[in-house]
């Protein structure tokens, strides 16, 4: 059996933010992800410059390795509404792919990778976690998503929890489809549910569309979706004849999640944790805050588990997104009332959805 100081489950952004942390640190450190990479992970692949700045990543550095394109605005709606246009004269926030930003990711955060590796058993054995009976270590870090083996481990019960539960994809245009696509590039199109529950997505990078919606009305997601891209097909932004290849996922919201954060020798970090922002359902921020956190809080400890202070973590997590299991707000019957008129502005758009709920300026927060 071989040792390590910390094992992580799951290798994105979460897990490989932590193990670079503590690789930095001077920790041996294995990853072990189900999937090998690169991989398709759904998800809008659209992060702010703060994820780029905890990473301590400039997006020059990036774009030798992969597509980061600069969004410099959005159409925003209503289904069935005239989208109001926001622009800025700057970037505000960047379209990657996941399957190339993940794998840099991974590859960049120095630790040992064990990819196409299924977690079969996880047992707890004299102050030591084994995996698959085959590795062992003071300490686990589950990373692994809203099924995460690790958050199961820990009593999560992912079928039972009310997550958001999105559909999308993403695909390359032919280049006569990128000619005609009345999407600038460096533009995300964002179209809202009437009742403001739940939203879709098409996010442009380049020849590459990225198209979904996420709600957590379960039983609305398909008529919702089917709405909106019959809206982007009607603006031409998806020709008629595409049928898009959908791929599923779920995650918690902040606000919604209970399952527990830390038990002995473990943490739970990103979507494994429940930690996506309840206004935009933005995880990637909280992925990789998350997964730093953890790692200080395994650094403190040293190579002492019973030292590891799950209190501490939570409380720093709470520190940096705000108050998790709290319960959601969501929209009142005056919102929802008032949203036709309102989304007609540009003002009231890009002060009210853009920047409060996506760029999350000012440390803004709408539940």
């Amino acid at each position: 059996m071989t040792g390590y100081d910390a094992i992580i489950i799951g290798g994105g952004p979460a897990g490989a933010a932590c193990a670079a942390r503590l690789k930095r640190g001077g920790m041996d450190v294995l990853v072990v992800d189900r999937a090998h990479f690169p991989r398709e992970k759904p998800c809008a692949g659209w992060i702010t410059p703060e994820v780029l700045a905890r990473l301590d990543l400039k997006p020059e550095e990036y774009s030798r390795h992969g597509r980061i394109e600069p969004l410099r605005g959005f159409l925003v709606s209503l289904l069935g509404g005239k989208p109001a246009s926001v622009e800025y004269g700057e970037p505000v926030s960047y379209a990657i792919r996941r399957c190339e930003f993940d794998t840099f990711l991974l590859k960049r955060c120095g630790a040992a990778v064990r990819t196409g590796t299924e977690v079969q058993s996880l047992e707890r054995r004299i102050g030591r976690w084994i995996v698959n009976g085959q590795w062992e270590a003071p300490v686990i870090v589950g990373a692994g998503g809203h099924f995460c083996p690790v958050a199961r481990q820990l009593g999560a019960k992912p079928s039972a929890e009310p997550a958001v539960v999105a559909q999308e994809e993403e695909f390359e245009m032919t280049e006569e489809e990128a000619r005609r696509c009345p999407l600038p590039e460096g533009f995300a199109d964002l179209g809202f549910a009437r009742d403001l529950n739940g939203y879709g997505w098409c996010v442009r990078k380049g020849r590459w569309l990225n198209t979904g919606f996420g709600t957590l009305q379960h039983g609305r997601l398909k008529p919702l979706l089917e709405t909106y891209l019959h809206s982007l097909r009607r603006r031409g932004i998806l020709q008629e004849s595409r049928e898009p290849a959908l791929r599923g996922h779920a995650y918690l919201l902040r606000s919604l999640a209970q399952r527990p954060l830390w038990g002995e020798g473990v943490l739970l970090a990103g979507d494994a944790a429940g930690l996506a922002h309840d206004a935009s359902g933005e995880g990637i921020l909280p992925a990789v805050v998350s997964g730093l956190l953890a790692a200080e809080a395994i650094l403190s400890a040293g190579l002492r588990p019973e030292r590891l202070d799950g209190a501490a973590y939570a409380a720093a997590l709470e520190k940096e997104l705000g108050p998790r299991g709290n319960g959601r707000k969501g929209a009142g019957w005056l919102e929802r009332l008032a949203a036709p008129l309102a989304f007609r502005s540009a003002d009231f758009v890009r002060r009210e959805v853009v920047e409060k709920r996506f760029l999350r300026r000012n440390g803004a927060e709408v539940n």
